[in-house]
Formats: C-alpha cells, structure tokens, sequence
C-alpha cells in the first residue's frame, strides 16, 4: 500500500514558482541549496520550520508562473512529501511528477488545517485527516505517475527500464 502521512503547512491560491523558490536562487540547480530557500518569500521561516515528511496544502493555482523544474525540486529536497492543492498549473504538475513529488488535486483543501496530520492512500485515493477525522477522496493516481513517484522521477524510472531491459537480453 502507498501511503504518506506528514504534517501540513498551509498557503493559499496562486503559490506560484517565485514563491516556491524566489529566481534570486536561480544560479544553482543544487536541490541541497535550493530547499535552504524554499517557500521563503511566502514564509521567511518556512525553510528552518519545515522537515522531512511534511506537507503542503494549498488553494487555486499552484505552482503558476515560469515552467523551471527548480520548484518541485527545491520542495523535494526540502523534505516536502506532497503537496495538496485545489488546483496546479499544468506545467508544475507534469513537472513535480516528473521529479517525483507527488501532487495531488483536492477542492476541499481548505477545509485541512496547518498542523493537522493527514495520511494520503495513493492507492484508494483518500486522504484521511488523523486530527479531524474527516476523510477526502481524489481521483487515484495512474499506476504510470505511481511507478514514477516510486522510482524518485522521470530519469530514475527510465533508468530502471533500461536496467531491466539490459538483464533481458
């Protein structure tokens, strides 16, 4: 079973790749470096408060803007296990897939409160709120986009194939 359970950060509508990760940090595409700056021009603590397994929920738009790829991956290296948003301009979302973060659509997000702990089935597509008890159903995510979270990305996964394509031979 696929299941991620973190604590939740909140941000609202239009978070868009700036406010992910601000182009002033755009010299180096080091996801150790960026995540030291990850979410900061919308929360200047955000990089000191967060940890490995949080999550972040968010409202309309997400990840608008520039189509860099620096912005999943700053939220990746930060320890950022997904993000939960109403909606995902289409450019982050292939793109966080294709770095392996895993995002999921939910209109509901705003009824999820900042620090609540919530648990994601990928699986059953539900995200349990373990502080609240209420339960959200999301349409289930392809088993291709759950092999390419799984596998750490797009790279990774066709590294994989080809790995298992050489034994074969």
């Amino acid at each position: 079973m696929n299941v991620i359970t973190g604590r939740v950060w909140k941000f609202g509508d239009n978070i868009d790749t700036d406010l992910i990760i601000p182009a002033r940090y755009l010299n180096t595409s080091d996801p150790h470096e960026l995540a030291k700056h990850v979410m900061e021009d919308a929360d200047p603590e955000f990089p000191s408060k967060v940890r490995p397994g949080d999550i972040i929920v968010a409202g309309w738009n997400f990840g608008s803007g520039s189509s860099r790829e620096h912005a999943p991956i700053a939220l990746k290296a930060a320890g950022i296990a997904a993000v939960i948003a109403k909606s995902f301009a289409r450019i982050f979302y292939r793109n966080s897939f294709n770095m392996g973060l895993p995002i999921f659509e939910l209109l509901e997000s705003d009824e999820i409160n900042e620090g609540d702990l919530i648990k994601i089935d990928l699986d059953k597509g539900i995200i349990h709120d373990i502080d609240t008890g209420k339960e959200y159903k999301f349409a289930p995510i392809p088993d291709f986009m759950q092999n390419l979270i799984a596998a750490g990305g797009l790279i990774n996964y066709a590294k994989e194939i080809l790995k298992e394509n050489n034994e074969n031979v």
